[in-house]
C-alpha cells in the first residue's frame, strides 16, 4: 500500500494547518506534503531543537512556513487572504494540563479566543470550504465513568486546559449554528467540524509532563523513570491514528458538506486503554533498558484518572478504524526515538507512515 489512502484527494489542494510546528502538526504536515497538498503552516516557534518539526526539515518543504500567534486575529485574516486555503485544520493550542495551572489566562486566550480567531478567518475567506477544529478528549465533563464519552455528551473540564477545550467546543458549535449553519450552506459554502482524540504518542514529542518524552529523556541520560500518576488510565493512540481520521473526515466534508459538520471522536480500541505505568513498562521493554519509580503523591495537582472515548460514530459513519494495538503503538513510537540521531528524520517519518498504513 502506498502513502495515499485518500484517492489523490489532497493532491494540489491548498491546506492551511495551524500549529504545524508542534508534535501533531509536524506529522500532519509531512503526511499532507507527501500526499501532494500545498501546505500553509501557521504557528509559533517549535518547542525544542529536537522537535520532529525541526529534525524532519518539513518547514523547508511545504509551500509556506509562517510564524504567527493565533491570538492575533488580524494577522490570521491577512494570512488567509494571501494564501486562499481551501481546507483548514486548526491544531494550534496550549496543550498541557499541568502548564495550564501556571498560565490559566494564556491557556484560555490561546485555546478559546485563538479558535474563535481561526473561525473568523474562515468566515472572512471565500476560498475555505472545509474547517476541521481539533480539540481533545478532555473537552468532556469528566465523570470518571467506565464507558466512553459520546459526541453528544456535555462539555466541561476540571483544570484550565480541559475546561478551555470544552469552552472552545461550545464556541465552535455556536459559530456553526450562527454563521455556518448547514441549513444555509448555499449561502456561506462552508462545512465546519470539531474532532477529539485521546492521548496521542509518537516520535519527536519532547513536551514537558508527557509520559513518552519523560521516559526517553530519562533513558537517554541513564536516569530512573519517575512516574507521577502510575494508575491513571488513558486511551493511548499513535499520532497517525487521529490524523488519518481528520483527513478522512475532511474529504467526506468536501464531498457532502452538510452531512458531517459536527463533533467526532477518534480514539483507540478499548484494549489500548491502559495505565501510565503499563505504557512506561512497554517503553522500557522496547528500548531495551531502564527502570521505573513510582512518585505518586496524594497532594498532586488534579488530573483526570479515567477518560475514554466512544468511537462508534466514526466507525459506522466514516468507516474509520484504529489500525494499531497498544503494543504496536508503543513499538512504533520507541522506534523513532531509537533512530532519530542516526537517520534522516523525514525519511523515518515517511517510513513510519507507510508502516502504519500496512497495519
Amino acid at each position: 500500500m502506498g502513502i495515499d489512502i485518500f484517492d489523490n484527494f489532497y493532491r494540489g489542494k491548498r491546506v492551511l494547518v495551524t500549529g504545524h510546528t508542534g508534535f501533531k502538526g509536524s506529522w500532519f504536515s509531512i503526511w499532507l506534503h507527501e500526499l501532494g497538498a500545498e501546505v500553509i503552516g501557521v504557528a509559533q516557534d517549535p518547542f525544542t531543537a529536537r522537535d520532529n518539526f525541526v529534525l524532519s526539515g518539513i518547514g523547508e518543504k511545504i509551500k509556506a512556513d509562517l510564524r504567527a500567534d493565533i491570538r492575533n486575529g488580524e494577522r490570521l485574516k491577512a494570512i488567509f487572504q494571501e494564501y486562499q486555503p481551501e481546507i483548514v485544520f486548526h491544531l494550534a493550542a496550549q496543550p498541557l494540563v499541568r502548564l495550564s495551572y501556571d498560565i490559566p489566562v494564556e491557556t484560555y486566550e490561546t485555546n478559546v479566543m485563538g479558535t474563535i480567531h481561526v473561525l473568523e478567518a474562515v468566515r472572512s475567506t471565500d476560498s475555505v470550504k472545509v474547517g476541521v477544529m481539533i480539540t481533545t478528549d478532555k473537552c468532556y465533563e469528566n465523570k470518571e465513568q467506565i464507558w466512553g464519552y459520546r459526541e453528544n455528551e456535555a462539555m466541561g473540564g476540571y483544570d484550565p486546559y480541559s475546561s478551555s477545550k470544552g469552552a472552545a467546543e461550545i464556541a465552535i458549535a455556536s459559530w456553526r449554528r450562527s454563521f455556518f449553519n448547514p441549513s444555509e450552506y448555499a449561502r456561506h459554502g462552508k462545512s465546519i467540524a470539531s474532532v477529539r482524540a485521546g492521548n496521542v504518542i509518537g516520535g519527536g514529542d519532547w513536551a514537558l509532563d508527557r509520559i513518552i518524552p519523560d521516559c526517553i529523556r530519562a533513558l537517554e541520560s541513564g536516569r530512573t523513570i519517575d512516574i507521577r500518576s502510575p494508575k491513571a488510565v488513558r486511551p493511548w493512540q499513535h499520532v497517525l491514528e487521529p490524523l488519518s481520521g481528520y483527513m478522512l473526515l475532511a474529504q467526506k466534508m468536501w464531498d457532502a458538506p452538510t452531512d458531517y459538520c459536527e463533533g467526532w471522536n477518534f480514539g483507540p480500541r478499548s484494549e489500548s486503554i491502559s495505565t501510565v505505568w503499563d505504557v512506561a513498562t512497554r517503553v522500557v521493554s522496547e528500548y531495551g533498558r531502564g527502570e521505573l519509580r513510582d512518585l505518586s503523591t496524594p497532594d498532586a495537582l488534579h488530573e483526570a484518572r479515567l477518560l475514554m472515548l466512544d468511537i462508534s460514530k466514526a466507525r459506522f459513519r466514516l468507516d474509520w478504524e484504529p489500525r494499531m494495538n497498544i503494543g504496536q503503538t508503543v513499538g512504533l513510537t520507541v522506534d523513532w526515538y531509537k533512530r532519530y540521531r542516526e537517520e534522516a528524520v523525514y525519511d523515518v517519518c515517511v517510513d513510519q507512515i507507510k508502516d502504519y498504513l500496512l497495519k
